[in-house]
């Protein structure tokens, strides 16, 4: 009888330990601090990317800030000058940058980019009474944009390279202001850069001109060369966002209507 209660009580504490064991990995499991990812942007181009006072906020950032959730990192957002960004990416101090950057043929030397996760296009910013109606008439005006961006491509195709006529800015808000300051007869730049500005501030009599010439665009989150793990993972993440109707609620809650997420899908 002894004998007998002995065994079943070491069998009891063996019971207790492999219990103890598994409790413990799950525990650890649990509170284990997930890894913060740094992210550059450039945050000058609301609504996608802008500064309210301290913060870095903007559809953009709502929308990398639930990717990271779903992929399960924290986020360390800085706010970086647009070619900077690109240094810092290429010298891989960052693990990636989100800042309306198309995805073309040129960066993706460089660097590697997610699934588009935004379709845009470079429209034209003029004066409400400006007879400007297409790039075409453009061909004899001073154009303000921001430098390297495809904006600054397109007036650079239209003006050629040695042209005096492209001013080129910092920030896309520069080459705005020159324009409202009459230092420029146009602005190119992002669809929704130009209908933001123009739509928030009605005082200054500007409107943008649509240009069919102009291709669509997608944005892409931007990686260092070779890091396709975590491209892979923010992929799966975006994915998902699209497939949950999480990319949708954000979408409509900056821009007021629906997004064609199967048009992103089909550019994979």
């Amino acid at each position: 009888m002894k004998k007998w209660m002995l065994s079943l009580t070491l069998l009891c504490a063996f019971l207790a330990i492999l219990a103890g064991c598994g409790s413990s990995d799950d525990s650890s499991g649990e509170g284990e601090e997930k890894k913060t990812l740094k992210v550059l942007t450039n945050a000058a181009y609301a609504p996608m990317e802008y500064m309210d006072k301290d913060d870095v906020v903007g559809f953009d950032v709502d929308f990398i800030k639930a990717v990271a959730k779903e992929a399960g990192y924290e986020l360390k957002i800085q706010h970086i000058g647009w070619d900077p960004l690109f240094v810092e990416m290429e010298s891989k101090r960052a693990d990636m940058a989100i800042s309306s950057i198309t995805i073309n043929d040129e960066r993706r030397q460089k660097f590697d980019f997610s699934v588009p996760y935004y379709r845009s296009t470079n429209k034209i910013l003029v004066p409400e009474n400006s007879t400007v109606a297409s790039s075409e008439d453009l061909k004899d005006k001073v154009i303000a944009v921001q430098q390297g961006t495809t904006g600054d491509f397109i007036a650079t195709e239209l003006l050629g390279k040695t042209s005096t006529n492209v001013k080129r800015f910092e920030e896309n808000t520069l080459a705005i202001m020159e324009l409202v300051q009459n230092g420029a007869d146009a602005v190119i730049a992002d669809q929704p850069v130009l209908e933001a500005y123009a739509k928030s501030n009605p005082d200054e009599e500007l409107k943008v001109i649509t240009d069919d010439s102009f291709e669509n665009e997608y944005y892409g989150v931007m990686f260092a060369k070779g890091n396709t793990d975590l491209q892979k993972e923010i992929n799966e993440a975006i994915n998902t966002l699209f497939e949950n109707g999480t990319y949708e609620k954000i979408y409509e809650e900056w821009f007021g209507e629906k997004p064609d997420t199967e048009d992103l899908k089909a550019q994979q």
